[in-house]
């Protein structure tokens, strides 16, 4: 079988593109979405006495309206504090400690809303953008979950999100496994487990992320290997990876350097090579 390195200089060919929506054609929809949702921060910036109050009442919204305030209020009160921080709300009080001196004062969030026009399609834009972010993950999914069933359905059991919805845990699922890895899918032949699968789509890539990426995934093929060698365990490693940040660095290297160093054990694999390498090779 031809290893995944040998697949780079026709790389174009093996990956796969999921559509996005051109700039300026889903205005009129981020209008229709978001245009609610930002006449409700105007709303709260009119009743709230200064900034810190300001993401008290953003914190006693319901959702899914509450995220979406939370994202306008970083872009207008706090960048530095991340969505993913600022929806704890168990943890707004010390996130206002913390980080409050640092929040734009209410009377300037005041002006600059009113500077801007009415619809404010710029920030709709923007959201807009918050909206797409992880669907292309999930079609990568959904597309290997409808092929693995099809193709051996009668046969393998796959257990995992198809798109949305918790990981699974390997401390979880596999017997004695020592680390709480987290993986995308867990491929079994009569409860015996054969492939942890872990999955990504690449728009684009680079950088320390890249560096930080490869680092962990080789982690987790010596934690997985070590596992399997121990409680002896016919258990293989898919990397199923697409989307054209693929041919942009070192990723397709280093990618191709982490099946090699998982001596057969390892399988990188765009959708398009589920056929010629992934299936014999599952098999095997």
């Amino acid at each position: 079988m031809n290893p995944f390195s040998s697949y780079k200089e026709s790389a174009s060919n093996w990956i796969t593109f999921v559509d996005s929506e051109f700039y300026p054609d889903y205005l009129d929809e981020a209008k229709t979405i978001y245009g609610t949702v930002l006449k409700q921060f105007i709303n709260l910036v009119k009743r709230a006495q200064n900034s810190n109050d300001l993401l008290l009442k953003i914190s006693e919204e319901p959702n899914p309206s509450r995220i979406q305030l939370l994202r306008i209020f970083r872009k207008y009160v706090s960048p530095d504090t991340s969505v993913e921080m600022l929806k704890r709300k168990t943890q707004i009080t010390k996130i206002i400690t913390d980080y409050g001196i640092r929040f734009r004062s209410l009377e300037e969030v005041r002006q600059k809303l009113a500077s801007r026009p009415d619809p404010d399609e710029a920030l709709m834009a923007i959201l807009f953008e918050y909206k797409g972010r992880g669907q292309k993950g999930y079609e990568l999914t959904e597309a290997f979950f409808l092929w693995f069933n099809e193709t051996f359905g009668d046969d393998y059991e796959i257990k995992g999100p198809q798109r949305a919805g918790q990981d699974v845990r390997l401390d979880k699922v596999l017997h004695n496994f020592p680390h709480p890895i987290p993986a995308d899918f867990l491929i079994s032949l009569d409860q015996t487990p054969l492939v942890v699968g872990f999955a990504r789509y690449d728009s684009d890539r680079g950088g320390a992320q890249e560096d930080d990426r490869t680092s962990g995934n080789r982690d987790k093929v010596t934690e997985i290997r070590q596992y399997a060698s121990t409680n002896n365990v016919p258990l293989k490693i898919l990397f199923l990876n697409d989307g054209p940040g693929l041919t942009l660095g070192s990723m397709w290297d280093d990618y191709a350097n982490l099946e090699n160093y998982g001596e057969g054990d390892v399988m990188v694999c765009t959708l398009k090579m589920l056929d010629t390498r992934f299936k014999p090779w599952l098999e095997s």
